[in-house]
C-alpha cells in the first residue's frame, strides 16, 4: 500500500531538519543536535512498542499517549532528570508544530501533544569558580605537547571571553586579532556577532595555535586535525588536574 504524501513520516522528518530548523528557524547546531537526539530516542521507543521498524512508523503513530509513555520511560527506565525529560518534550513539541503546519487534518492529534505540560524541575544552584581557582586550573595544564597547549589555550579562551563552548569551538583564525587591540569576533545564536577583548596571555596562547593550524580550519582541533567536538572538549577539561589544582595548600 502506498502512503499518502501527508503520511510520509520520514519525509516530514527530513523536511523538519533540513528546511525548517536549518532555514526557517536558523537553529544552532546544538539545538538541532538536541532535537535530533529527542526524535531518535522517541522513534526507537515507539518502534519497539509497535513492534515495527522505524521506517514502518506512520504519522498516525505520533499520538499524545505515546509521547506520555515515552516521557515516563525517559524518567523511570533511563533515569533521566525532570530537566532532561522536559528537553525531550520540547523537541517533540517543535516537531508536532511542524507536523501541524503540513497536516492540518490531524490538528487535534498534534494539539494534544502540544498540550502536554512540562514537569516542574528543581532549580540547581549555578556553580562557579573564584578567580584564583580558575587560575589554578589553567596553571595545572602543563604545555608539554601540542594538545596540552591547545587545552590551556581553550581554558584561557573560555575564562577570558565567557563564550559558550559551541562558540569557542567554532572560532577560526580569521576571527582573531592578536595584536592591539586584541579581540575575537564571536558568532552567537542566530548568527549575531559580538567583539570580545582578549588578554595578552590569551592572545599569546592562541598565537601558538594559529602558527600550526590552517586558516581554513577551526582554531581548536583534535588529534586527527578535525574540529574538536563538545564531547571531546568536555573530556579534555575533565582530564585536567582539577582535583590537584583545587586542593588547599
Amino acid at each position: 500500500m502506498t502512503r499518502s504524501r501527508d503520511d510520509n513520516l520520514l519525509a516530514l522528518v527530513q523536511n523538519f531538519f533540513r528546511d525548517y530548523l536549518g532555514s526557517v528557524r536558523e537553529a544552532s547546531a546544538h539545538t538541532i543536535r538536541a532535537y535530533r537526539d529527542a526524535l531518535k530516542l522517541f522513534f526507537s521507543f515507539l518502534a519497539d512498542r509497535k513492534r515495527r521498524s522505524i521506517a514502518e512508523l506512520r504519522v498516525d503513530d505520533i499520538q499524545a499517549e505515546a509521547v506520555l509513555s515515552f516521557l515516563v520511560y525517559v524518567e523511570s527506565q533511563r533515569e533521566n532528570s525532570a530537566t532532561t525529560r522536559n528537553s525531550r518534550l520540547a523537541g517533540l513539541r517543535i516537531f508536532a508544530q511542524h507536523l501541524l503546519r503540513h497536516d492540518i487534518a490531524r490538528a487535534d492529534q498534534y494539539g494534544r501533544i502540544l498540550a502536554i505540560p512540562s514537569k516542574r524541575a528543581v532549580s540547581r544552584v549555578v556553580g562557579y569558580l573564584e578567580p584564583e581557582e580558575a587560575r589554578a586550573i589553567i596553571a595545572a595544564v602543563e604545555e608539554r605537547t601540542p594538545l596540552a597547549a591547545r587545552d590551556r589555550a581553550l581554558l584561557l579562551f573560555l575564562y577570558n571571553t565567557g563564550a559558550r563552548i559551541s562558540e569557542a569551538l567554532s572560532v577560526h583564525p580569521w576571527q582573531l586579532r592578536l595584536d592591539r587591540p586584541r579581540q575575537v569576533r564571536l558568532l552567537g545564536k542566530g548568527g549575531k556577532e559580538r567583539l570580545c577583548p582578549l588578554w595578552p596571555e590569551t592572545a599569546a596562547a592562541l598565537r601558538q595555535l594559529v602558527k600550526t593550524n590552517a586558516t581554513d580550519k577551526p582554531l581548536f582541533l583534535n588529534a586527527r586535525g578535525a574540529r574538536l567536538t563538545r564531547d571531546g572538549a568536555a573530556e579534555q577539561i575533565r582530564s585536567t588536574r582539577l582535583g590537584d589544582a583545587l586542593k588547599p595548600p
